[in-house]
């Protein structure tokens, strides 16, 4: 594993809950004890039956290509030093811009690189920046980027620090020390948002509230986000319009809930306003880790998974993946009920009137709470 040592502030995220196989597994923070690891890797599909599942039929909704969404190539490792930074610019644009074939506005656009997204520039001619993103390279005018001391203090800002989680089954203490309380556990493949560093504790932000992990057992990255080319914009625009279809497709042949429920949800789409209606019956039932029962108990991205199974909409049992389904919805004020809000290691499901409805934790279950009690990370649209 690879390590290095940079003090952070919290920077903006994504986050996820990822589980694996239920089993027993070794807390991996140097004390020895042994938990169970909270991970079932549900998949619902034809002929799965949870009690709460009025329909089979299940239809999954993955998304591609969101601009906004972690990748692969939207990671830099953690061991690039700051100098390494120094041919680097940010675009500093409210919307995007435009990466074109030549140094004119006239030629061919082969992408667009959004707001605070990062590129290597390779060179500069006539105003205009010869720069490379992701897997666009051309040029970008050079009133849209920022560039020398101005980028590399954008840098910090824009950049994320995660904290990923090589243990099958990781302790979150209160404090920096292996005897400290334990307020948490999250398993392996976890991403978390890193808030500070020491030389063997990370200091994250999770669902329990702000905790230490053992930075002998997480990966630490610093991601930044990039341009995306024509050809990738296509496909996702194209691939989030069918799934929008299905997903509306599946519901329509589901009977709506009826029951009133002694909340208020916002307005929005009929489908969208239902999956509240729904999901709101089961305020009051426990919290627990791995689960997917709205009844007996789900976790946060579990009980998500129930309730739009009851929609014949297959959602994966992790929060990260939670965060690339649907679309993209830009900001609180354009969210709908139904929406999925997700936060660093958790997924909510948005009623309207800056409410959410969730299942937070074991001391509360599942229950109502405002949509902005942590950072939103991201807002995804399933109808």
């Amino acid at each position: 594993m690879k390590r290095g040592l940079l003090k952070t502030t919290a920077y903006v995220l994504t986050a996820m809950l990822a589980f694996g196989t239920l089993s027993m597994t070794a807390e991996a923070s140097g004390n020895g004890s042994v938990l169970p690891s909270g991970g079932i890797g549900v998949k619902i599909s034809g002929g799965s039956k949870l009690e709460d599942i009025s329909t089979s039929t299940l239809i999954p909704v993955e998304s591609m290509l969101e601009v906004s969404y972690w990748d692969a190539h939207t990671t830099f490792p953690e061991t690039k030093s700051a100098d390494e930074y120094e041919d680097m610019v940010v675009a500093k644009v409210n919307s995007y811009a435009t990466v074109r074939s030549m140094p004119n506005g006239r030629s061919e656009i082969l992408g667009k690189i959004y707001r605070d997204n990062v590129a290597t520039l390779i060179s500069q001619e006539n105003g205009w920046c010869y720069i490379t993103s992701g897997s666009v390279t051309g040029y970008v005018n050079a009133d849209y980027l920022l560039m020398g001391e101005d980028a590399q203090e954008k840098i910090a800002e824009v950049g994320t620090r995660i904290a990923t989680v090589e243990a099958q089954s990781l302790l979150i203490r209160k404090e920096a020390d292996a005897e400290a309380e334990v307020i948490g556990v999250v398993p392996e493949a976890e991403e978390l948002l890193v808030l500070e560093e020491e030389e063997d504790w990370i200091k994250v932000d999770t669902e329990e509230g702000y905790g230490w992990v053992s930075a002998e057992f997480v990966d630490l990255t610093t991601r930044f986000e990039y341009a995306e080319s024509k050809e990738e914009e296509t496909i996702r625009l194209a691939k989030e319009a069918e799934e929008r279809r299905k997903a509306r497709a599946a519901a329509s042949t589901t009977k709506k809930n009826t029951t009133p429920v002694n909340y208020t949800i916002g307005e929005g789409s009929e489908m969208g306003v239902a999956v509240i209606e729904y999901a709101l019956q089961f305020v009051g039932n426990p919290y627990v880790y791995g689960g997917t029962s709205l009844t007996e108990g789900a976790d946060c991205s579990g009980f998500v998974l129930s309730v739009y199974a009851n929609f014949g909409v297959e959602l994966p049992h992790s929060s990260a993946a939670d965060r690339n389904q649907g679309y993209a919805v830009k900001g609180l004020e354009n969210a709908q009920p139904g929406d999925l809000i997700c936060y660093s290691g958790h997924v909510a499901l948005y009623m309207g009137n800056g409410q959410i409805v969730h299942a937070s934790n074991e001391r509360t279950g599942i229950k109502v709470s405002e949509a902005d009690y942590r950072k939103i990370l991201a807002i995804r649209r399933i109808f």
